[in-house]
């Protein structure tokens, strides 16, 4: 433990992060709680929060005051699966603000009216191990100098 001085010094420090800024709860936590026996862990990315299963990227939820048409719950897929995971979720589209026409990645829009019941479709895939859901994402290489 450091032992450096901290703003409240009536606060130990061993207690200092209960003073700390309170976050948010994650965006759309629900899809987090169903697939919580995986024991997911999260990361933050472009604003946005990275849910993985072991080495797989699964999903990336989404909340954010721009660009809301892609608000919701990204799916990480590949352009091969598209047409049969369309078939579960008619309501899935590409998302826009990446820039391109399609991609990979497929959004669960906040906004369908089959939302949360398509996220736990989802959830139930990814606990299943559907091979359509899920990437390993590509190392990152060394910044050459």
């Amino acid at each position: 433990m450091s032992n450096a001085p901290h703003k409240n010094p009536s606060i130990s420090v061993e207690h200092a992060f209960l003073a700390g800024k309170k976050r948010k709860p994650p965006p759309h936590e629900f899809a987090l709680d169903a697939i919580a026996s995986l024991s997911p862990y999260t990361h933050p990315m472009f604003g946005c929060l990275a849910v993985y299963v072991k080495d797989k990227i699964v999903f990336v939820l989404r909340d954010k005051a721009t660009s809301t048409r892609d608000n919701g719950v990204w799916l990480a897929t590949t352009k091969e699966h598209h047409a049969s995971l369309l078939e579960q979720f008619p309501n899935m589209r590409s998302i826009r603000v990446l820039g391109k026409s399609v991609t990979g990645w497929q959004v669960l829009p906040a906004d369908a009216p089959d939302f949360e019941s398509a996220v736990l479709r989802a959830c139930e895939l990814v606990l299943a191990g559907d091979p359509r859901i899920g990437k390993v994402p590509e190392r990152r290489r060394p910044k050459t100098r």
